[in-house]
């Protein structure tokens, strides 16, 4: 168990959003959030699962919606707090801890702001070990987990409860009542024992964050390339660099769908880079060539920073470089990539781990 308090959080909002893969929600909101309930309330403990028994109850809890309409439609906290309570109340337990369901901006910091106000703890693990766009999108869905039973509350106060049959009629439910609700809303789901877990969960999620945070703030402070600094941290490849020239970006069925195409410069001048998303990045090609794809993770960052660009903040005429780095292992197993490979989203292209299209 170590304690993380506000000197934590600036690394691993960070960190959370290059692992985000460009979705998650900005992490600015969300790491001000952290910062503020820990400065009220006092740090929080973040455990690994190995450090609680095995029958606690987990309950994660995150923000569901649009990325793009938290930029002016901010949380106010209170909904996530009504959301996590509703879930005990229902499940007739009271959770031990909180984790975040996916590694991405602001929903990787959510739960440390939860947890803050609740005096609970906070583990060290999560369902993704990046983000994606819909419920049911988890490695926990692969090992046997529901979504069920779930909860989601909004500014308003309204709370709904749902137990579906299944974790793909979660999000068809929560899909259609979250754009009711403005396009954002707070839920609490996949509810499990710390057994359960242990067998389905991507372990170590937040202290990666942090690393991948830190490295990009010592290469600032010694003035080294950050760019290079977090592909070295992460294992990744350096897909792009050039000027973001156009953006195409909508709200459709609750996500934020659309691209952006960007100019090469440098050693890619005169290429031409198409990057396309749903809240999170699924596909990239230079020049027509798929060169990466969902679940492995791109990360778009600042050229001269190496800060995360989220894609409600992907902007015309942005400096930024492309990085693409391998998802974790879990969803390279059959039944977890079923749920998030190219073809589900309307790719036509199988599944080549990043790893395998450098090498050639």
């Amino acid at each position: 168990m170590r304690l993380l308090d506000e000197a934590n959080i600036d690394d691993i909002a960070v960190g959370a959003a290059i692992l985000g893969s460009g979705g998650g929600s900005n992490p600015y909101i969300g790491k001000l959030m952290a910062r503020e309930a820990i400065k009220r309330y006092g740090p929080v403990q973040l455990h690994t699962l190995d450090e609680l028994d095995d029958d606690d109850l987990i309950v994660p809890a995150a923000g569901m919606g649009a990325p793009v309409v938290a930029v002016e439609k901010l949380p106010a906290g209170d909904d996530i707090v009504r959301a996590f309570h509703a879930l005990g109340k229902y499940t007739g337990r009271a959770p031990r801890a909180t984790m975040s369901i996916e590694s991405g901006g602001m929903n990787s910091v959510r739960p440390i702001y939860l947890a803050a106000r609740l005096g609970i703890p906070v583990v060290d693990c999560d369902g993704m070990g990046r983000a994606f766009p819909e419920i049911q999108m988890t490695v926990l869905t692969a090992g046997g987990i529901s979504a069920s039973p779930f909860a989601m509350s909004d500014e308003r106060g309204n709370i709904l409860l749902m137990d579906a049959v299944s974790n793909r009629w979660v999000e068809v439910f929560a899909r259609s009542c979250v754009t009711h609700m403005g396009a954002i809303g707070a839920i609490a789901l996949y509810s499990a024992t710390v057994k359960q877990l242990k067998a389905a969960a991507i372990h170590g999620t937040t202290t990666l964050a942090e690393k991948i945070g830190r490295t990009v703030r010592e290469a600032r402070l010694k003035e080294r390339n950050p760019v290079d600094a977090v592909r070295a941290v992460v294992d990744g490849f350096l897909v792009f660099r050039g000027k973001i020239s156009d953006v195409d970006r909508r709200i459709s069925e609750g996500f934020a769908k659309g691209g952006a195409k960007m100019a090469g410069s440098g050693a890619f001048e005169g290429q031409e880079l198409q990057l396309a998303f749903q809240n999170e990045h699924l596909v990239l090609r230079v020049d027509g060539d798929y060169v990466a794809t969902t679940p492995d993770l791109i990360a778009v960052l600042d050229s001269e920073t190496g800060a995360p660009i989220t894609t409600e903040a992907l902007r015309y005429g942005m400096r930024v470089a492309v990085i693409a780095f391998p998802c974790a292992p879990q969803w390279r197993e059959p039944a977890a990539l079923e749920l998030v490979c190219p073809r589900y989203f309307g790719y036509d292209i199988d599944y080549v781990p990043v790893e395998e299209r450098f090498a050639s």
